[in-house]
Order: structure tokens, then C-alpha cells, then sequence
């Protein structure tokens, strides 16, 4: 996401650098370029007029541009301008009130409401809610049960929707049947209509009145654009949202939805989702998002992900493993089921200061079949093998490759990074003698 704006900002950024000390008419002439940007990357016309008018009023005082650093300046108040158009700071979900709480989830077709449904609900879950997941999408046939299939996944409770049944008759007795339950929060997928859908609008009303939801989220297809604007315009008149979820922002490389959003409609951005699995809904930080816009990286969410996905006892025997030297094949092949359980690693590398304006990195994709591979590898090893890899000779090593379907010379290369790595970590455990040993979850520091 923001691929293309990212890159423009940090050529006009470069030129600003080069230049030392500025002028009001280099900033003028770095704004335009900026302005240029931000059209190109879909954000509202009227939006960005305001956007550089804003960051124009701070630029070209005698603070920034007599400043040793000007062009940080600049950098640092595009930051902040950017932070505030996102909305400043991150909105909370309102879970207050009486259980059971109705989150409601309403959109277009195809916006991807049902899959967004279950991922709220697993990362309430993670929580420690207990969510209560209702298909009220009597439009398409297969929605009930693919709703079904996604609570079991993520073994969460579910109404069971009854044919003939209506979306209002269904979110109300669902309400009753979750408090009987005992469960506390009520997440409702409603049918994907169009917004011009009279009949269909007055519907979700009519559901609105019956439940009274803490939350009316927009689910929008951040693809469409300042088309989600507009869409998201058109619910916010009729039912008074709280909030947005994009989704498939990975796939946008402009992002104008996600800027134009907070500033035309005035309500919040919440959620982002980032993938395609159940766990790839992340949270809208807009100082984070300012930061990895411009370059930045975003160590913080970084960290979370980490945390969220590396046992702190496994860290703790991975870290004792470190400084006894006796870190192994099959610890390797632990630490890459973590790392794939935080996110698609090109996700992962954006979140990395400076990463982004490597040259020989920028536009790679990691292959994330190359860690399958790897794993398939060291599944095909003896456990003899995985903990001491030094006894694995020319036999073995054919052995391996047709074993894991794949080349000698692939398990040669996996054989040979993996002495690299255990060399780097017997200087680390000399470090740690001398002094403490960095705190690692997993491979990440």
C-alpha cells in the first residue's frame, strides 16, 4: 500500500535534502510535487488543497527555512499533517454497555464483509471477548454457510440462521439466543447491497432500530478508490456510521481511500485488512501509517506482531540455546513457522526503517514458497540431522532433496546459510559473556 506515493514523496524529499538551506520558492516548488502526488495516488481534489495549504502555513516560516535542517523540517511537519488527515489518533472500538454489544458490518458487494466478520471476531477473541458471530446475509445463497465455516475455524460461536428467516427477525433473535448464551459481543453480517438499493437501505435501517449496535462499521474496497469515498458518504448519510474497516489494502499501491476517508466523511478509520487469513486485520494507527508513507518504517507494529506471535517461554529457551552455542536445524525451522505467522514477509520488510530506499531490495517480492521449501528441507532430516547437521554428508544430502522434493544444491544452500548463521550466533554468545545478550523474539531483534 502507498507503493507509488511513497516513492514520489521520497524523490521530492531527496531534492529538498540536497539542497541545504531552502527557499520559500523550493518549498513552493517541493509542495506542487507533493500536490502532484497525492492526485496521482486517487486522494480527493479538495483534500489535498487543503492538505498543502496546511503544511504550506507552517513551511515557509522563518523557523523552518532559517532552520540548520530544513528539509527535516518540512519532512517533520508532513508527518504531522499526514498523521492528522488520518485521523491523529487510533480509534477504539466501542464495546461499552450491556452485554451482548451488536457490532454491525455493513458495505457493497464484494467488500468482503463475511471474511472481515470472522477476523473480528478472532482478534476479539485473542481479547478475550467472547463474540458471537451472525450471518444476516440472506442475499447470497452460500454466505450463511461460509460464515458457519469461518466461526469454526476460528471456533467462535455462530447463529444458526433458519431458511425464510429475515435480516431484522434474524439479528433480533440472534441478540436473545447470544444473551441466553452468555456471550458479550455481537458481530452482524448483513447482505452487500448498492447504495442507491432503496428497499434494501430502509432494511438495514430497520436492523439498526431493532438492535441498537455500539458500532455501525463500513466495510469498503480500499481498490475502488475515491469510489469507496463516495460509497461510504452515501451509508454515513443514511445510518450514522462509527467507523470504516478497508480491506485489500494490500493489493492498492495509491491509498487515496485511506487518505481522503476521515477528512470527507468526518468518522474514523478502525481496521485494516491486510490479507487474505483470518488473522490479517490490523489496527489503524495513523502516526504509523503517516511514518511508513513517508519511509519511515513501523518498528511498533512490528514489535506487536512479534509479540503476538512468539511464545515468551520459547524465546526464553531459544535465548538459553544462544548463549550455549546449541542452536539447531530444528530451532531454525521453529523460528520460520513464527515468522510466517506474522504476516506476509513483504508486509514485514516495509515495516523497517530505511528498508524501503534500499535499491537492490526495492520492488522484491520475497518468495514466501522459499520458506516451504526450507521447512520441507529439515522435515526430511533424521532428528539426528536437524541437531547436528556437521554429519550430514553426500548420501544424506540426496537422500534429503528427493526426500523434500526439491535439489542437492538447494539443501547445500540452506546447509551452508545455516553454518552462516550459527557462526554469527557463537559471536553473539561471546558478546553476551561480556555483557547481556540482546533480547530476541525468535529471529527478530
Amino acid at each position: 500500500m502507498f507503493d507509488r506515493l511513497s516513492d514520489k514523496l521520497a524523490q521530492v524529499f531527496k531534492k529538498l535534502k540536497d539542497r541545504g538551506h531552502l527557499t520559500e520558492a523550493q518549498v513552493t516548488e517541493a509542495l506542487r510535487e507533493v500536490r502532484l502526488a497525492l492526485l496521482e495516488a486517487d486522494v480527493n481534489y479538495k483534500v489535498t488543497k487543503s492538505f498543502i495549504e496546511q503544511i504550506r502555513e507552517r513551511a515557509v516560516g522563518e523557523e523552518v527555512l532559517r532552520s540548520l535542517t530544513p528539509a527535516q523540517q518540512v519532512i517533520k511537519i508532513v508527518h504531522e499533517e499526514l498523521t492528522a488527515l488520518l485521523g491523529g489518533e487510533s480509534p477504539k472500538l466501542d464495546l461499552s454497555g450491556r452485554p451482548p454489544v451488536a457490532l454491525m458490518l455493513v458495505g457493497l458487494q464484494g467488500s468482503g464483509k463475511t471474511t472481515t466478520a470472522a477476523k473480528l471476531a478472532k482478534r476479539l477473541k485473542s481479547q478475550g471477548r467472547q463474540p458471537y458471530l451472525v450471518p444476516a446475509d440472506v442475499q447470497r445463497p452460500a454466505a450463511i454457510e461460509q460464515l458457519k465455516r469461518l466461526a469454526a475455524d476460528c471456533q467462535v460461536g455462530v447463529y444458526d440462521t433458519q431458511p425464510g428467516q429475515s435480516p431484522v427477525a434474524i439479528s433480533d433473535l440472534a441478540m436473545e439466543a447470544a444473551y441466553s448464551a452468555g456471550y458479550d459481543t455481537v458481530i452482524l453480517d448483513t447482505a452487500g447491497r448498492l447504495h442507491i438499493d432503496g428497499p434494501l437501505m430502509e432494511e438495514i435501517k430497520a436492523i439498526k432500530g431493532k438492535v441498537a449496535p455500539r458500532e455501525i462499521m463500513l466495510v469498503a474496497d480500499a481498490m475502488t478508490g475515491q469510489d469507496a469515498v463516495q460509497v461510504a458518504q452515501s451509508f454515513d448519510d443514511l445510518l450514522n456510521l462509527t467507523g470504516v474497516i478497508l480491506t485489500k489494502v494490500e493489493g492498492d499501491a495509491r491509498g487515496g481511500a485511506a487518505l481522503s476517508m476521515r477528512a470527507v466523511i468526518g468518522k474514523p478509520i478502525k481496521f485494516l485488512g491486510v490479507g487474505e487469513k483470518l488473522d490479517a486485520l490490523e489496527v489503524f494507527h495513523p502516526d504509523r501509517l503517516a511514518s511508513r508513507i513517508l519511509g519511515m518504517g513501523d518498528v511498533l507494529t512490528l514489535i506487536e506482531k512479534a509479540q503476538e506471535s512468539f511464545d515468551a517461554e520459547q524465546v526464553k529457551a531459544l535465548e538459553k540455546k544462544f548463549r550455549q552455542e546449541a542452536f539447531t536445524l530444528e530451532d531454525f525451522r521453529q523460528q520460520l513457522l513464527q515468522i510466517r505467522k506474522m504476516g506476509p514477509l513483504e508486509g514485514l520488510l516495509e515495516m523497517i526503517p530505511g528498508l524501503g530506499k534500499i535499491k537492490a531490495l526495492k520492488g522484491a517480492k520475497p518468495d514466501e514458497r522459499e520458506l516451504k521449501r526450507v521447512e520441507a528441507i529439515i522435515l526430511s532430516m533424521t532428528p539426528a540431522e536437524r541437531n547436528n547437521h556437521q554429519i550430514i554428508n553426500g548420501s544424506r544430502r540426496r537422500r534429503i532433496a528427493k526426500g523434500s522434493g526439491t535439489t542437492v544444491e538447494e539443501v547445500n544452500r540452506l546447509l551452508k546459510n545455516f553454518a552462516a548463521t550459527q557462526k554469527m550466533i557463537k559471536q553473539m554468545g561471546k558478546a553476551g559473556k561480556r555483557g547481556r545478550m540482546p533480547n530476541l523474539p525468535g529471529m527478530f531483534g
